[in-house]
């Protein structure tokens, strides 16, 4: 091929070569975007889902950082306090294959004492409770006589054969609180004595014929060991 000799000649030679030009050019163009894109060379724009996502992992962790935010821990209200039943309903000492039933007069007087010694054993009402922690005092008849009509009047025969470590369990409505013997002795009784005792959880049973008579009883003091739910 000749060389052109002027502009007009050059001209018409790029004219003429267009075409192939063109073609060569695209086809080289091509080919490197393609050798560039197989290679993961290209930037990418960031897609819609990968936005999604990212604006989700944003909204997870600030829920994650306000549930175990410090400040949130102390607005939970406490645990409300489940009240107990604070009167004694029933008592039974197995050594003695005793079930007692235990009444809880609201008054001292004799009247309203002997009456409830007629049903069962007797918790003085001016004594502690579950509730008031204290010495609980019970009362109960006791008689060998060999025919009685009402099984009551023998409610705390036998307490006297109790011994240390014996167990004597008291129930609520709700709870079933376990007393081990301490002490068992005959008191010759000069006055009506109640012992009142706050603070130490115990369990005191006199035996009586007559409430408020000065005479001979058998007394049993227990201590508090264990509780457990009915």
């Amino acid at each position: 091929m000749k060389p052109p000799h002027s502009f007009d000649s050059l001209l018409k030679l790029l004219i003429e070569r267009k075409v192939p030009f063109l073609v060569t050019f695209f086809a080289v163009v091509v080919i490197t975007y393609g050798v560039l894109y197989i290679i993961d060379f290209i930037p990418e724009h960031e897609t819609e889902t990968e936005q999604v996502t990212a604006s989700e992992t944003i909204e997870e962790m600030e829920i994650i950082e306000a549930v175990t935010s410090p400040q949130n821990e102390s607005t939970a209200p406490p645990p409300a306090e489940v009240p107990i039943e604070p009167l004694p309903i029933k008592m039974i000492i197995d050594k003695l294959d005793k079930e007692i039933k235990i009444l809880n007069p609201t008054e001292a007087t004799i009247p309203a004492m002997d009456a409830a010694l007629l049903e069962g054993a007797v918790r003085h009402p001016d004594s502690a409770d579950f509730e008031k922690v204290g010495n609980i005092f019970l009362l109960g008849h006791s008689s060998y006589l060999p025919n009685v009509f009402n099984k009551n009047f023998q409610a705390f025969n036998g307490i006297q054969e109790l011994t240390w470590g014996d167990k004597i369990r008291l129930q609520s409505g709700d709870t079933e609180y376990v007393y081990s013997v301490k002490t068992v002795r005959k008191e010759t009784a000069t006055e009506a004595i109640v012992p009142y005792t706050w603070g130490e959880a115990k369990l005191t049973l006199v035996t009586c014929n007559v409430y408020g008579a000065k005479e001979d009883r058998f007394v049993v003091v227990a201590e508090l060991v264990e509780s457990t739910k009915l």
